[in-house]
């Protein structure tokens, strides 16, 4: 037996792209039911990033979910660079009038899922064997399968939020998808222990090692990466070891000051540039992760999902409410001309501050030029902090 349900939009995936949009479109009258096929606990355990661009805060406070951001969110006005053992500021808010605020992504999910889960509509976990049915038509369809019972879903409209590996982006025809990706030779080792921060704000730091990052996610806990080989094993990586080189590659005057303690996650994560064209197909409309993935380097992952939302919140809005169908039209070319502006950003910051070459290269010493014209020039540094803190929607 196969039940029947109807929706208006029809969303797969939990995580904040799908979230976010099922909350904005509930702020307008707009149904939706939200397919995810894992469990709850494991979307509200995935740890993933946290550094908000001000549009996205933006979003979070005209979805009403913003209150323990603001209590508990860390507005950072700037990033520190280290450079051989020189470490120099970029004020954002000094450059641009712009801010970021660390919130961790986990966190954004938690506030989401509650605000959902407290009256705005289902969120269907552990759907199995989603498929979509009739995009090109007036009422397509999702398919799937929930504790051995088969579900229809019927849809005015299907966004398409579940990520690189989801089911989403294969339902485009292939005869008119483009993919571009560039894949780096390293990683990122990232370690996540309870910590306090070694410093107020991030600090990326250029190194004859290798790159590596301080972060945080709260005064409390700190997370750290280093740049590695791919096949790098986490069981040759002790906290110690992890420890030793981090004070080795931020190490400048003044020190950071770097608390050691046990780790609470670990583990290598390999780094890539990927675009996905055009992100929508009849009734098919593709945001966040499904669509394109940034090098964590330039904050931006989490930042490009909230901007696809925010075009294609305003597009079935426009829809609905005015029975204007341009901006749905035009939201593919709308989202990708910031998604290639942020996906020139994450690629710069990514080859400009990790070790590419020998020592003695040109290319080294192109970087090393590079980054000592960015300590010195306002200019390049304003450049930085328009894009770190957030292109305009």
């Amino acid at each position: 037996m196969t039940t029947q349900e109807r929706t208006q939009v029809g969303i797969i995936g939990a995580g904040p792209a799908g979230l976010l949009l099922a909350r904005l479109l509930r702020v307008h009258g707009i149904d939706s039911v939200i397919l995810e096929a894992r469990s709850r606990d494991y979307v509200e355990a995935r740890i993933r990033a946290g550094v908000l661009e001000q549009g996205t805060v933006s979003l979070m406070e005209e979805a009403g979910v913003a209150d323990r951001l603001h209590r508990e969110g860390l507005v950072h006005d700037g990033v520190e660079i280290t450079v051989a053992g020189r470490r120099f500021r970029v004020d954002f808010r000094e450059l641009v009038g712009k801010t970021v605020t660390v919130y961790g992504q986990t966190e954004m999910t938690k506030d989401l899922i509650a605000a959902r889960l407290a009256g705005d509509g289902p969120i269907v976990w552990e759907a199995a064997d989603v498929a979509l049915h009739g995009i090109d038509s007036e009422q397509p369809s999702l398919s799937y399968r929930l504790a051995g019972v088969d579900h229809t879903l019927v849809c005015d409209f299907i966004a398409g939020c579940d990520g690189f590996h989801g089911v989403s982006r294969p339902a485009l025809p292939a005869t008119k998808s483009r993919t571009f990706e560039r894949t780096y030779p390293f990683g990122w080792l990232g370690i996540l222990a309870d910590v306090p921060p070694c410093s107020d704000e991030l600090i990326y730091a250029s190194h004859a090692r290798g790159f590596s990052l301080a972060s945080m996610r709260s005064p409390t806990r700190s997370r750290y990466y280093i740049q590695c080989a791919l096949d790098e094993r986490i069981e040759d990586w002790p906290d110690a070891r992890v420890w030793d080189e981090l004070e080795l590659r931020l190490g400048s005057d003044p020190p950071p000051r770097i608390t050691r303690g046990p780790s609470i996650e670990k583990s290598v994560a390999p780094l890539r540039s990927f675009v996905s064209t055009p992100m929508q197909h009849g009734r098919l409309f593709l945001a966040g992760d499904a669509a394109h993935i940034v090098p964590p380097t330039g904050a931006k992952g989490l930042n490009l999902a909230a901007s696809d939302v925010h075009y294609l919140c305003r597009a079935l809005i426009a829809h609905y409410e005015k029975r204007y169908d341009g901006l749905l039209a035009a939201y593919s070319d709308t989202a990708l001309a910031r998604v290639w502006k942020a996906e020139r950003f994450s690629w710069w910051m990514t080859m400009l501050l990790h070790k590419l070459h020998p020592e003695e290269s040109f290319e080294a010493q192109m970087q090393r030029a590079e980054l000592d014209y960015l300590a010195g020039s306002r200019a390049a540094q304003t450049a930085l902090a328009e894009n770190y803190a957030g292109l305009p929607f």
